[in-house]
C-alpha cells in the first residue's frame, strides 16, 4: 500500500470518527435539552399549583376572617340592644322610684298633721323631721341602688359580649 492510500484511509477513518463524535454530541445535547425542558415544565407546573393553592388559602382565610368579623359585629350589636333594653328598664324603675319618692314626701308632710294638743304638736314636728329624713334617705338609697343596678347591667352585658367574642375566636382557632 502506498502512502497515499494509507492517508486516504486515515482521512476517511478520521472523518468517520469525527462524524461519530458529532452524532454523539448532537444526541447528548438533544438529551440535555429534552431533560431541561421536562424539568422546566415540572417546575412551571409546581409553581402554578403553589400559586393556585396559595390563592385558595388566602381566599379561605379572608372568608373566615370576614365570618369572624360579622359574628363579632353581631356580638356588639346584641350587646348594644341589651344595653338599650336595660336602659329602658332603668328608666321605668326610675319613674317608679320617683313616684315612691313623691308618696314618701306626702307621707312625711302629713306626719305632722296631728291634733291640737301641744304635746302632740311637738311630737308631730319630730315625726315630720324623722319622716323627712327617712324620705330623703330612701330617695338617696333608691338613687344609689339604681346607679349600681345600671352599672351592674352594663358590666354583665359587656362581660357576656366579651365572653361570646372570646369563644368565637377560640372555636375558630381550634377548628383550623
Amino acid at each position: 500500500m502506498t502512502w497515499g492510500k494509507v492517508l486516504a484511509y486515515l482521512a476517511a477513518a478520521l472523518a468517520l470518527l469525527g462524524l461519530c463524535a458529532a452524532a454523539l454530541y448532537a444526541a447528548y445535547s438533544h438529551g440535555v435539552m429534552v431533560t431541561n425542558a421536562a424539568r422546566d415544565a415540572e417546575w412551571s407546573q409546581a409553581v402554578a399549583t403553589q400559586k393556585t393553592e396559595l390563592a385558595q388559602a388566602v381566599q379561605a382565610a379572608r372568608t373566615e376572617e370576614q365570618r369572624l368579623q360579622r359574628e363579632a359585629n353581631q356580638v356588639g350589636t346584641d350587646a348594644r340592644k341589651k344595653n338599650a333594653s336595660a336602659d329602658a328598664d332603668g328608666r321605668g324603675l326610675d319613674a317608679a322610684g320617683d313616684r315612691l319618692h313623691v308618696q314618701a314626701g306626702k307621707l312625711a308632710a302629713s306626719a305632722g298633721a296631728c291634733s291640737s294638743d301641744t304635746g302632740a304638736a311637738e311630737r308631730g314636728a319630730s315625726a315630720t323631721r324623722a319622716a323627712l329624713v327617712l324620705s330623703q334617705l330612701l330617695e338617696r338609697a333608691d338613687a344609689r341602688a339604681g346607679d349600681l343596678a345600671k352599672a351592674y347591667d352594663r358590666a354583665r352585658i359587656a362581660g357576656q359580649a366579651c365572653e361570646r367574642a372570646y369563644f368565637l375566636l377560640e372555636n375558630s382557632e381550634s377548628g383550623q
